[in-house]
């Protein structure tokens, strides 16, 4: 066989369904995809139709395929949580056992007096808040005073909010290292997240800096043992930023969906071993925890236009695996994540197409098949189903 090649895409917050145990995290009847296509009325994805997208749920606009190009599925998170760290982490193989702690009530006041000796300067917020609301609530008290905003929300993060005009953007990079630091133990959060913004009063608006400090997986993951077996493994998007680095030779950072697929077609055209894990986080961050089911429709068209170049760039020996990493229905009241099934589908020359790959009992079956057919060290969790796929 020629040199194997995997290619994972992961539609940040694209869920296809509320999993079972949904109500323990208040998300009973979400459907990422399922309700926004309602309430746009209907998608247009001739790509993702093609592969098998309407053969995994009903979507309004996408009939299921007769012959799906693809193999197709579900998969259920087993990680105590719904946040993009735990399903990112799953789906190469770790099971997040205990959920990262959040804080519906703010940071305990000794953690916040600790982190505002280590700095230097007092802080403003420290509650649960969405980013935009926050930065114009307090943006001008920040301006008079210098002090950064710390904020959390459902998710398990540490949120430093400053104006690029008062603290660098280095400073405040220095700020979340000295925050991921003091976070340990009980205060374990998943990600310390850098969100640094600009404009005036009544018109503040957050830049592209942000990062996130995201704590290390604690086992090997799919990309350790690629790179151990002396594979490149590309990380694209916030890749780096949710694996701390780690299991990582090349990366290209980047929060815009545009850039991450030009980056993947880029990569696809120079061949070769290895593994490409790109994530495509504007569906979670423009418009899922924005609530806006028209702009996050528009993003699906805009990949399944993109997709079609992805899939005329793969080799021969590539497979191309689609996800996601946990849901994010921006038709419900709620601005959080969603408890959901994520989509499964697979694609390649030497994929069987039409294969109905079920629901599978955790996103970690991803990693395993990809572990297999790269003929690499399996990672801790999951189940293979590269005999059900491959010709």
């Amino acid at each position: 066989m020629k040199k194997p090649r995997v290619v994972i895409v992961v539609l940040d917050g694209v869920g296809c369904g509320a999993m079972p145990d949904a109500d323990r995290f208040n998300d009973c009847g979400a459907n990422t995809i399922g309700n926004l296509a309602e309430a746009v009325g209907g998608l247009n994805l001739p790509n993702l139709k093609r592969l098998g997208l309407g053969n995994i749920i009903p979507v309004k606009g996408v009939p299921a395929e007769e012959n799906p190009a693809g193999a197709y599925g579900r998969m259920a998170e087993r990680s105590a949580g719904k946040d993009s760290t735990t399903g990112h982490w799953e789906i190469v193989g770790v099971v997040t056992a205990e959920p990262f702690p959040v804080f519906p009530q703010g940071f305990p006041e000794q953690l916040i007096a600790e982190f505002e000796n280590a700095i230097g300067r007092k802080t403003l917020g420290n509650i649960p808040a969405s980013g935009t609301e926050i930065i114009n609530r307090l943006g001008a008290e920040h301006l008079k005073t210098g002090f950064p905003i710390v904020y959390t929300s459902a998710d398990s993060v540490f949120q430093i909010a400053t104006h690029i005009e008062v603290i660098p953007v280095e400073e405040l990079y220095r700020f979340c290292l000295i925050a991921r630091r003091l976070l340990s133990g009980p205060y374990r959060v998943a990600r310390v997240i850098a969100r640094p913004f600009a404009g005036r009063p009544g018109s503040f608006y957050r830049t592209a800096e942000r990062k996130d400090f995201s704590c290390p997986p604690p086992l090997p993951t799919l990309l350790d043992s690629v790179k151990q077996a002396g594979m490149p493994v590309t990380g694209i998007g916030k890749i780096d930023d949710l694996f701390a680095q780690q299991g990582l030779t090349d990366s290209h950072h980047s929060l815009s969906n545009a850039e991450c697929i030009a980056y993947i077609i880029d990569r696809l055209k120079k061949g070769g071993p290895g593994l490409i894990f790109a994530n495509l986080v504007q569906f979670d961050m423009d418009w899922g925890h924005r609530n806006d089911p028209h702009g996050f429709a528009r993003g699906l068209t805009y990949f399944d236009h993109r997709l079609k170049e992805i899939l005329e760039r793969l080799k021969p020996a590539d497979i191309l695996f689609i996800t996601a990493d946990h849901g994010c229905d921006p038709t419900t009241q709620s601005t959080d994540h969603s408890r959901e099934y994520v989509p499964l589908l697979v694609y390649g020359e030497l994929v069987r197409p039409g294969i109905d790959l079920g629901t599978r009992a955790t996103f970690a079956d991803l990693g395993a098949t990809a572990a297999e057919y790269l003929q690499v060290q399996p990672p801790p969790a999951g189940t293979s189903f590269l005999n059900q796929i491959l010709k």
